[in-house]
């Protein structure tokens, strides 16, 4: 019976050793292998950096920064809208920055044009009660324009022949004008006829007579006579 048990207990602790062995022999090979496929991998990558230049590695984002949103997630897609639309969307979005819920009824608007109209006109005749009470206080201070002293002017004396005495009180007198050319230097003559009034009919067609400007008489009469220089012959 003891040896039955001695022999019991060897077979147990020889198979609790090969169990405990077992694990270790597999962590081993796993080990192995993964040591194998790590120098694998190296001697693979060795001629490719020998090949090839090595890439640069990306810079370091900071800890605190954001990563960089996908290319797909900055370009979104911009509505496109009708312009009745964009102004129907931009009404509603100032219609709900209002204090007001809802919209206004027309009593509502034209009870707020009315009040504003009323508080514009308030402040105009206070402006304008400031302004006459300024003009009227400036006005004694001011003083009056004097009149402009009249002095007469020198009429125009002419000297011409009377070719007409037809007419009651009044005589054609032809005024002659000799002048020398700017350019050409010459003499050039030149005439014109005006009316004149003569109250005493004195003058008569031929005489040299001398006139004077003067105020509207009628319709073409501005000169008077003044005297008779020569009479016809």
């Amino acid at each position: 019976m003891a040896d039955d048990e001695k022999t019991t207990e060897e077979t147990e602790g020889t198979e609790a050793a090969s169990t405990a062995e077992a694990p270790a022999s597999s962590e081993s090979e796993t080990a192995a292998v993964a040591g194998s496929s790590q120098g694998a991998s190296a001697d693979d990558a060795a001629p490719a950096s020998s090949d090839a230049p090595a890439e640069e590695a990306p810079a370091s984002t900071p800890a605190g920064a954001d990563a960089p949103a996908p290319a797909a997630e900055a370009a979104e897609p911009v509505e496109q809208l009708a312009p009745k639309e964009r102004r129907q969307r931009a009404r509603a979005a100032k219609a709900a920055k209002r204090p007001e819920t809802g919209p206004r009824t027309l009593e509502e608007r034209l009870a707020d044009r009315e009040a504003k109209r009323a508080v514009a006109a308030k402040e105009r005749r206070a402006r304008r009660t400031k302004e006459t009470a300024k003009h009227k206080a400036e006005a004694h201070s001011r003083t009056a324009t004097p009149a402009r002293e009249h002095v007469a002017g020198q009429q125009k004396v002419r000297q011409g022949i009377v070719v007409s005495d037809k007419a009651d009180k009044t005589i054609t007198v032809r005024i002659d004008v000799a002048r020398r050319h700017r350019r050409y230097e010459k003499i050039v003559r030149t005439s014109r006829t005006l009316h004149a009034h003569d109250e005493t009919n004195d003058a008569h067609i031929g005489d040299t007579v001398t006139v004077r400007e003067c105020r509207p008489l009628s319709r073409s009469k501005r000169w008077r006579l003044v005297g008779v220089v020569e009479r016809a012959k």
